[in-house]
């Protein structure tokens, strides 16, 4: 009988391992790392001019870090596994290849990282692929973008627009017209107040709306009737937000510096007080919007909102207390997980979600380096020796097929490649350049 009762126990322990519920660690504990615990810069690179290269912190040598970064660069832009692609004779996308086509989400990345390269060919052959296959040129869509394309025949998948996409591309047209100016064949600046011109005019006529919604100051999930009241965690980018008010110059700018502190205040309340974790798509209050199998998990689009935060403490530092207390918030879960195991999807409390989002054919959890390069971004706002763990996690990655022979060079590798240039301090806020 007391066997029996010693036999039940243990299961029963291992069933409450299993779910989480006991998990043998404090979770919030300090690991031991000769580097001692991290010091994150207080002020903000809009205030100091100055980039944290954390790498270079960590005990990686210059030549190294500007060696892996231009790797980085050629496998996603130039390698025989890239998603850039030119045609015709002066165009280019990027391809998120596991689903044969090209998204707002992917050219408005592209272009991100070709200015902050200083690639200006490259930014150019983007932006005319983007105007010309994307880009509503009249209706009561005009300046918009069709989120998804087909490269080999340019026809729309769906003519709606992704409010992420309209993020980026206004802020990298700003970037590379402060960079390269106006006068060189595109004018930059004329075409990203096009787009703003044209957001600010959207009445709900055919349902077309603002990208932010007035009444919250929140970006929105789509600009259309259905998705204008409730938002995505992975679109609040309040640093962009401030490069607008700085550099759009169209009369808005105290309502976008009032959007930047709005994401600032909703990311508090979107993230879960233990985990760090925020749902995939939630309603302006913070609380997840749940739609049907989706839940309210973390999943691939939430990926990005450690290194939006990141980024976020980087420039400007205006929420210093809580975005440190995040920062070690979300690598304790992780780093609790497993720091070469943890998931790539989770239910917000932790837990695993009943449902996978299948990606490229495979539906299946994994240990993705997309969120890999997003949780070691983060670093640069952490506080504790654990983040020292992350940043050396990130390093030793590699961009390459896993072992079932997934593989994913659009999102992965763009993630890859941003968190690269965030934790070397190349990821900046392009200013005015004198001539």
């Amino acid at each position: 009988m007391k066997q029996r009762i010693y036999l039940l126990t243990l299961f029963f322990i291992g069933l409450m391992l299993l779910s989480g519920d006991i998990t043998g660690q404090d979770c919030d504990e300090e690991v031991k790392d000769p580097r001692g615990k991290m010091q994150p810069w207080e002020k903000g690179a809009w205030e100091t001019g100055e980039y944290r290269n954390l790498f270079l912190e960590a005990g990686y040598s210059q030549a190294e870090i500007d060696a892996k970064l231009e790797k980085a660069y050629y496998d996603v832009f130039e390698g025989p596994d890239r998603v850039y692609f030119e045609v015709e004779d002066s165009l280019a996308y990027v391809s998120d290849l596991k689903n044969e086509d090209a998204r707002t989400e992917g050219l408005s990345y592209g272009l991100m990282v070709a200015v902050q390269f200083d690639k200006k060919e490259v930014f150019d052959k983007l932006w005319r692929w983007t105007v010309k296959y994307m880009q509503h040129q009249e209706g009561p869509s005009e300046a918009y973008f069709a989120w998804s394309v087909d490269p080999k025949t340019g026809e729309h998948n769906a003519e709606g627009s992704a409010s992420d996409g309209e993020l980026y591309f206004v802020t990298a047209l700003l970037f590379a017209s402060n960079l390269w100016g106006n006068e060189t064949g595109i004018d930059y600046y004329g075409e990203a107040g096009r787009i703003l011109d044209a957001m600010w005019s959207k009445d709900g006529t055919d349902g077309v709306m603002n990208v932010l919604n007035v009444e919250h100051k929140q970006i929105n999930f789509v600009p259309h009737e259905g998705g204008y009241d409730w938002t995505d965690p992975s679109y609040h980018v309040p640093a962009f937000f401030e490069v607008w008010a700085e550099y759009a110059n169209d009369g808005h700018e105290e309502f976008y510096r009032d959007v930047a502190d709005t994401s600032r205040v909703f990311l508090h309340r979107a993230t879960h007080p233990e985990t760090g974790l925020t749902p995939d798509y939630s309603e302006f209050s913070g609380e997840p919007h749940s739609r049907g199998k989706m839940g309210d998990a973390f999943r691939y689009d939430s990926w990005r909102v450690p290194m939006n935060i990141a980024m976020d403490y980087s420039w400007y530092a205006k929420d210093i207390e809580w975005q440190q207390e995040y920062a070690n918030r979300i690598q304790n879960f992780l780093y609790c997980e497993g720091l070469d195991t943890y998931v790539d999807q989770y239910n917000i409390d932790g837990s695993t979600p009943d449902w996978i989002l299948p990606a490229g054919g495979f539906q299946k959890l994994r240990h993705s380096l997309g969120l890999v390069s997003t949780a070691a971004t983060v670093s640069l706002a952490s506080t504790h020796t654990k983040g020292w763990k992350f940043v050396d996690e990130v390093w030793n990655a590699k961009l390459e097929p896993y072992e079932d022979g997934y593989f994913d060079p659009y999102f992965d590798g763009i993630l890859y490649l941003f968190s690269l240039m965030h934790l070397s301090g190349n990821y900046q806020i392009i200013t005015p350049q004198s001539n």
